[in-house]
């Protein structure tokens, strides 16, 4: 059993620009969203860990953080936070596919 550190350190930074988001701006929707993707991420992160084929959760919240983000990032071209986000979260949800597709296929 491995531990994914790649999930664990994805999940820290999407919590902690939430965190930066609520300093730097006091924005309560930024900091919700940062715990609340981030928890989500770390707890993939936790369910990968436990289970290498279990990577639904992980998959989920960094897909639709590419999406929301990769959105943002389009209408308003700022590197931060939108691009650097959906970039982080469109290399997560490469990792992920890659491990899905590496997977073997029963019989």
């Amino acid at each position: 059993m491995s531990v994914d550190w790649i999930g664990y350190g994805y999940a820290a930074v999407i919590a902690s620009g939430g965190l930066v988001g609520y300093v730097k701006a006091r924005s309560i929707p930024s900091l919700a969203a940062g715990l609340l993707f981030g928890g989500l991420a770390g707890f993939g992160a936790y369910q990968i860990s436990k289970d290498p084929d279990n990577v639904w959760v992980s998959l989920a919240t960094s897909g639709t953080l590419t999406g929301i983000m990769g959105k943002r990032f389009y209408g308003s071209r700022k590197l931060m936070p939108a691009g650097l986000i959906a970039g982080a979260s469109l290399l997560m949800v490469g990792k992920l596919s890659l491990a899905l597709l590496q997977k073997p296929q029963p019989s």
